[in-house]
Protein backbone atom coordinates (compact mmCIF):
# COMPACT_ATOMS: atom_id res chain seq x y z
CA UNK A 1 0.00 0.00 0.00
CA UNK A 2 1.48 3.62 -1.03
CA UNK A 3 2.20 5.65 1.94
CA UNK A 4 2.21 9.76 1.71
CA UNK A 5 3.88 12.28 4.71
CA UNK A 6 2.57 15.67 4.42
CA UNK A 7 4.51 17.94 6.78
CA UNK A 8 3.19 20.78 8.80
CA UNK A 9 4.01 23.65 10.75
CA UNK A 10 2.63 24.84 13.61
CA UNK A 11 2.75 28.59 13.03
CA UNK A 12 1.47 31.89 15.01
CA UNK A 13 -1.98 33.17 13.72
CA UNK A 14 -1.21 36.53 12.27
CA UNK A 15 -4.43 37.74 13.12
CA UNK A 16 -3.50 38.08 16.50
CA UNK A 17 0.04 39.64 16.13
CA UNK A 18 -0.58 43.73 17.30
CA UNK A 19 1.70 46.43 17.32
CA UNK A 20 3.45 47.66 20.37
CA UNK A 21 4.15 51.02 21.51
CA UNK A 22 8.10 51.50 19.98
CA UNK A 23 7.37 49.90 16.67
CA UNK A 24 7.93 46.51 17.88
CA UNK A 25 5.43 43.07 16.86
CA UNK A 26 3.56 42.11 19.92
CA UNK A 27 3.49 38.10 20.37
CA UNK A 28 2.38 38.17 24.17
CA UNK A 29 -1.71 37.04 23.23
CA UNK A 30 -0.98 35.40 20.18
CA UNK A 31 -3.04 31.98 19.05
CA UNK A 32 -1.30 28.83 16.86
CA UNK A 33 -2.42 27.45 13.98
CA UNK A 34 -1.19 25.14 10.87
CA UNK A 35 0.00 26.72 8.25
CA UNK A 36 -2.64 27.37 5.71
CA UNK A 37 -0.55 26.18 2.86
CA UNK A 38 0.16 23.09 5.01
CA UNK A 39 -3.36 22.44 5.32
CA UNK A 40 -3.41 22.00 1.57
CA UNK A 41 -0.91 19.53 1.80
CA UNK A 42 -2.36 17.68 4.10
CA UNK A 43 -5.88 17.35 2.49
CA UNK A 44 -4.13 16.20 -0.77
CA UNK A 45 -2.44 13.23 1.05
CA UNK A 46 -5.53 12.21 2.73
CA UNK A 47 -7.56 12.76 -0.88
CA UNK A 48 -4.95 10.17 -2.73
CA UNK A 49 -5.32 7.88 0.58
CA UNK A 50 -9.31 7.91 -0.45
CA UNK A 51 -9.00 7.57 -4.17
CA UNK A 52 -7.59 4.41 -3.74
CA UNK A 53 -5.95 3.05 -0.69
CA UNK A 54 -2.88 3.48 1.10
CA UNK A 55 -2.03 5.57 4.63
CA UNK A 56 -1.06 9.39 5.50
CA UNK A 57 1.67 10.02 8.03
CA UNK A 58 1.97 13.68 8.61
CA UNK A 59 5.50 14.80 10.42
CA UNK A 60 6.32 17.67 12.35
CA UNK A 61 8.92 19.74 13.90
CA UNK A 62 8.65 22.03 16.52
CA UNK A 63 8.46 22.82 20.44
CA UNK A 64 6.75 20.12 23.16
CA UNK A 65 4.08 22.40 23.82
CA UNK A 66 2.98 22.03 20.44
CA UNK A 67 0.62 19.35 20.72
CA UNK A 68 -2.80 20.82 19.56
CA UNK A 69 -0.89 21.30 16.08
CA UNK A 70 -0.41 17.44 15.98
CA UNK A 71 -4.24 16.94 17.34
CA UNK A 72 -5.17 18.94 14.49
CA UNK A 73 -3.46 17.20 11.73
CA UNK A 74 -5.10 13.95 12.95
CA UNK A 75 -8.44 15.19 13.09
CA UNK A 76 -8.03 16.19 9.15
CA UNK A 77 -7.73 12.62 8.34
CA UNK A 78 -4.28 11.70 8.70
CA UNK A 79 -3.70 8.11 9.96
CA UNK A 80 -0.68 8.82 12.50
CA UNK A 81 1.45 11.34 13.22
CA UNK A 82 5.62 12.02 14.24
CA UNK A 83 6.24 14.89 16.49
CA UNK A 84 9.85 15.99 16.22
CA UNK A 85 9.93 17.99 19.40
CA UNK A 86 12.32 20.04 21.60
CA UNK A 87 12.64 23.43 23.02
CA UNK A 88 15.54 24.39 21.10
CA UNK A 89 13.05 23.64 17.87
CA UNK A 90 11.31 26.76 18.63
CA UNK A 91 13.38 29.26 15.87
CA UNK A 92 14.66 27.00 13.36
CA UNK A 93 15.56 28.07 10.10
CA UNK A 94 14.46 26.19 7.35
CA UNK A 95 18.08 24.18 6.46
CA UNK A 96 17.33 23.27 9.76
CA UNK A 97 13.74 21.66 9.52
CA UNK A 98 14.98 20.30 6.58
CA UNK A 99 17.52 18.25 7.80
CA UNK A 100 15.42 16.99 10.80
CA UNK A 101 12.67 16.07 8.39
CA UNK A 102 14.79 14.37 6.05
CA UNK A 103 16.52 12.34 8.86
CA UNK A 104 13.60 11.24 10.61
CA UNK A 105 11.81 9.95 7.05
CA UNK A 106 15.03 8.13 6.23
CA UNK A 107 15.44 6.71 9.00
CA UNK A 108 11.97 5.92 10.71
CA UNK A 109 9.11 6.33 7.56
CA UNK A 110 10.98 4.48 4.65
CA UNK A 111 9.98 3.16 2.40
CA UNK A 112 7.58 5.64 1.05
CA UNK A 113 5.76 6.94 -1.99
CA UNK A 114 5.24 10.20 -1.69
CA UNK A 115 6.19 13.67 0.11
CA UNK A 116 3.68 16.91 0.38
CA UNK A 117 5.10 19.96 1.55
CA UNK A 118 3.04 23.56 1.64
CA UNK A 119 4.46 25.92 -1.29
CA UNK A 120 5.79 27.68 1.72
CA UNK A 121 5.20 28.66 5.85
CA UNK A 122 2.52 30.96 7.21
CA UNK A 123 5.28 32.33 8.84
CA UNK A 124 8.18 32.90 7.23
CA UNK A 125 7.13 32.15 3.37
CA UNK A 126 10.89 30.80 2.85
CA UNK A 127 9.72 27.86 -0.08
CA UNK A 128 13.21 26.32 1.10
CA UNK A 129 12.24 23.42 3.33
CA UNK A 130 10.38 21.18 0.52
CA UNK A 131 13.09 21.16 -2.06
CA UNK A 132 15.87 20.94 0.83
CA UNK A 133 14.15 17.65 1.34
CA UNK A 134 14.22 16.48 -1.38
CA UNK A 135 17.77 17.27 -1.97
CA UNK A 136 18.75 15.66 1.52
CA UNK A 137 16.45 12.60 0.64
CA UNK A 138 18.24 12.50 -3.16
CA UNK A 139 14.14 11.96 -4.57
CA UNK A 140 12.49 14.44 -7.34
CA UNK A 141 10.67 17.48 -6.38
CA UNK A 142 8.30 19.44 -8.13
CA UNK A 143 7.71 22.96 -6.99
CA UNK A 144 4.24 25.21 -7.42
CA UNK A 145 1.76 22.08 -8.25
CA UNK A 146 -1.71 22.71 -8.69
CA UNK A 147 -2.66 19.11 -9.35
CA UNK A 148 -1.73 15.49 -8.40
CA UNK A 149 -2.39 11.94 -9.85
CA UNK A 150 -0.23 8.83 -9.96
CA UNK A 151 -0.27 6.04 -11.90
CA UNK A 152 2.18 3.10 -12.63
CA UNK A 153 4.72 3.95 -9.98
CA UNK A 154 4.66 7.73 -11.32
CA UNK A 155 3.60 11.17 -10.04
CA UNK A 156 1.92 13.64 -13.21
CA UNK A 157 1.89 16.60 -11.52
CA UNK A 158 0.60 19.88 -13.12
CA UNK A 159 2.63 23.00 -11.96
CA UNK A 160 1.46 26.66 -12.01
CA UNK A 161 4.40 28.72 -14.10
CA UNK A 162 4.39 31.84 -15.79
CA UNK A 163 3.62 30.96 -19.06
CA UNK A 164 0.87 28.97 -18.35
CA UNK A 165 0.53 25.26 -16.40
CA UNK A 166 3.60 22.77 -17.26
CA UNK A 167 2.80 18.58 -16.74
CA UNK A 168 5.61 16.83 -15.81
CA UNK A 169 5.95 13.40 -13.99
CA UNK A 170 8.75 11.24 -12.50
CA UNK A 171 9.17 7.92 -10.79
CA UNK A 172 8.41 7.20 -7.40
CA UNK A 173 9.36 8.70 -4.72
CA UNK A 174 8.90 11.92 -5.12
CA UNK A 175 7.92 15.10 -3.43
CA UNK A 176 5.71 18.09 -4.26
CA UNK A 177 4.93 21.42 -2.81
CA UNK A 178 1.45 22.48 -3.18
CA UNK A 179 -0.31 25.38 -4.06
CA UNK A 180 -3.53 26.60 -2.13
CA UNK A 181 -5.52 26.39 -5.14
CA UNK A 182 -4.67 22.01 -5.07
CA UNK A 183 -7.43 21.64 -3.15
CA UNK A 184 -10.04 23.21 -0.56
CA UNK A 185 -8.83 21.57 2.99
CA UNK A 186 -12.17 19.75 4.98
CA UNK A 187 -12.98 21.34 8.30
CA UNK A 188 -12.91 18.70 11.12
CA UNK A 189 -15.86 17.75 12.85
CA UNK A 190 -16.73 17.03 16.69
CA UNK A 191 -16.19 12.94 15.58
CA UNK A 192 -12.70 13.86 13.85
CA UNK A 193 -11.48 15.57 16.40
CA UNK A 194 -12.50 12.62 19.01
CA UNK A 195 -10.89 10.30 16.62
CA UNK A 196 -8.04 12.27 16.13
CA UNK A 197 -7.37 11.67 19.99
CA UNK A 198 -7.07 7.49 19.35
CA UNK A 199 -4.68 7.93 16.20
CA UNK A 200 -0.96 6.67 17.34
CA UNK A 201 1.70 9.95 17.49
CA UNK A 202 5.05 9.26 17.89
CA UNK A 203 7.49 11.44 19.34
CA UNK A 204 11.15 12.25 18.02
CA UNK A 205 13.50 13.87 20.44
CA UNK A 206 16.41 15.79 19.27
CA UNK A 207 18.78 13.15 21.03
CA UNK A 208 17.34 10.68 18.85
CA UNK A 209 18.47 12.47 15.60
CA UNK A 210 21.38 11.86 13.34
CA UNK A 211 22.30 15.30 13.93
CA UNK A 212 20.89 18.52 14.89
CA UNK A 213 22.55 21.14 12.14
CA UNK A 214 23.72 24.54 13.40
CA UNK A 215 22.08 28.00 12.75
CA UNK A 216 23.57 29.55 9.87
CA UNK A 217 20.85 32.70 10.45
CA UNK A 218 20.04 34.91 13.44
CA UNK A 219 17.11 37.20 13.53
CA UNK A 220 18.16 40.63 14.90
CA UNK A 221 14.92 42.37 15.57
CA UNK A 222 11.21 42.59 13.64
CA UNK A 223 9.41 45.62 13.39
CA UNK A 224 5.77 46.45 12.57
CA UNK A 225 4.70 48.65 9.27
CA UNK A 226 2.79 52.00 9.75
CA UNK A 227 0.31 52.59 6.91
CA UNK A 228 -0.61 56.48 7.23
CA UNK A 229 -3.75 56.93 4.96
CA UNK A 230 -4.85 60.55 4.00
CA UNK A 231 -7.83 60.91 1.95
CA UNK A 232 -9.07 63.99 -0.11
CA UNK A 233 -12.12 63.94 -2.42
CA UNK A 234 -11.35 65.91 -5.85
CA UNK A 235 -14.09 66.96 -8.29
CA UNK A 236 -13.79 67.10 -11.84
CA UNK A 237 -13.39 70.92 -12.71
CA UNK A 238 -10.41 72.71 -13.99
CA UNK A 239 -9.33 73.75 -10.38
CA UNK A 240 -9.61 70.20 -8.74
CA UNK A 241 -7.94 68.67 -11.13
CA UNK A 242 -4.96 71.39 -10.45
CA UNK A 243 -5.10 70.85 -6.94
CA UNK A 244 -4.65 67.01 -7.15
CA UNK A 245 -1.43 67.68 -9.52
CA UNK A 246 -0.29 70.10 -6.70
CA UNK A 247 -0.48 67.20 -4.18
CA UNK A 248 0.66 64.66 -6.59
CA UNK A 249 4.32 67.00 -6.86
CA UNK A 250 4.28 68.34 -3.23
CA UNK A 251 4.43 64.02 -2.33
CA UNK A 252 7.15 63.72 -5.27
CA UNK A 253 4.99 61.45 -6.86
CA UNK A 254 5.06 63.73 -10.57
CA UNK A 255 7.78 66.25 -11.15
Amino acid sequence: MPTFIACFKWVVDEAYIRRGTSGELDFSAVDYKISEYDRNAIEEAVRLKESGEGSVIAITVGVPEATKGVKDALSRGADQCYFVADPAFRDLEPAQTAKILADVIRNRLSPFDLILCGEGSGDLYAQQVGPRIAENLGIPCFSFVQKVNLADGKIIAERKVEEGVEVVEAALPALVTVLPDVNVPRIPGVKDTLMASKKPVVTVKKEELSAFPEPALRTVGLSAVRMERSCEKFGVDAADIGRFVDGLKKRGVIG
